[in-house]
């Protein structure tokens, strides 16, 4: 039997002795008063309800609201940074996240990065298709394969003149940026009219989402699940609700040596409600194992009697009874 539903049941026995305690020494613990012998009436037994239900195993802990694992935007282009964004601005396909010598450099969707140029002739590559997918997802014509041929290379060019690139129908690492999808500006890491230089991380950036990361001791792993509720409380203390949406398979250990932890994500159910606090702390409710159909009762009623009293020699008796 667990710690919880041994004390549930151990309540239930330790408040009928209670009880029986309580007649013995000539009070009745359901009478609203008892006469003693002097004629003083003593005051009514405080009673609590033992009651059947389900308990939950659950623990608070801290984390970080922010938006999840920040990346390096690495520049591949030579010249002078001409423009940069604003940290916090929000950029999407197509759309600018630098200049260099007054060309943009665009962002692109894809799972892996740019590695090399595209141009006409190119085939049996997952970066063609995925510039291909990029092409027609900003409203050009063309048929999405392994294979950059004339029609591509048509896209291409009219893709180019709408950006204000060269129209060359080629695609160069300087000129397009790789990543996963939309991304936040989190940091700008370089200067408008410093140099450019290929390999230079010009940018840290995150995803949009809104994502509370909690750094779980690996001995709790078990109170973390994807899929999960968890109820976050932000500061100045407003609740809003989320869900577990990624848990770390590796444990992570700290600079001592010590302290394993597992890296836990949990998606906010309305990120609006978190306003635009970004790395600010917050505490996290994660629940674990429920035990259901359990007695169990307050524990104020173990611990106190009437008027702030401390457990009286009745409840003293009672437990050592239980106990033995």
């Amino acid at each position: 039997m667990n710690r919880r539903a041994l004390l549930a049941a151990g309540a239930a026995v330790a408040l009928g002795v209670v009880g029986a305690a309580a007649l013995a020494l000539g009070g009745d613990p359901t009478a609203g008063g008892a006469a003693t012998a002097g004629g003083a009436a003593t005051p009514p037994a405080a009673t609590a309800t033992v009651v059947r239900g389900d308990l939950v195993d659950t623990v608070t802990v801290s984390g970080t609201l922010g938006y999840g694992e920040r990346s390096p935007v690495v520049n591949a282009a030579s010249g002078t940074l001409t423009a940069l964004p604003a940290e916090g601005a929000v950029i999407r396909r197509g759309e600018e996240l630098y200049e260099v010598d007054r060309d943009p450099v665009v962002l692109m969707y894809a799972p892996k990065p740019m590695h090399r140029s595209l141009a006409y002739g190119v085939s049996d590559g997952a970066d063609v298709r995925h510039l291909e997918s990029n092409l027609r997802a900003l409203g050009h014509k063309v048929k999405v394969d392994d294979h950059f041929d004339l029609a591509t290379r048509a896209a291409v060019r009219a893709w180019q003149d709408d950006t204000g690139l060269p129209a060359t129908g080629e695609v160069t690492r300087a000129q397009v940026v790789f990543l996963p999808g939309e991304v936040r500006v989190q940091e700008v890491r370089a200067d408008v009219g410093a140099a450019a230089r290929p390999g230079q991380a010009t940018l840290t950036v995150t995803g949009t989402e809104r994502i509370v990361t909690v750094a779980l001791d690996a001995g709790r792993r078990n109170l973390a699940d994807e899929g999960a509720p968890a109820e976050v409380e932000l500061p100045g203390g407003a609740k809003v609700q989320g869900e577990i949406s990624e848990v770390g398979a590796v444990a992570e250990t700290g600079e001592d040596g010590e302290g394993a932890t597992v890296d836990v994500r949990i998606a906010l159910g309305d990120p609006d409600e978190a306003g635009d606090l970004d790395h600010a702390p917050v505490s996290v409710e994660l629940r674990g194992q429920t035990r259901r159909d359990v007695l169990s009762v307050p524990v104020e009623a173990l611990l106190a009697l009437r008027e702030g009293a401390t457990a009286s020699r009745w409840w003293r008796a009672a437990r050592c009874a239980w106990c033995r």
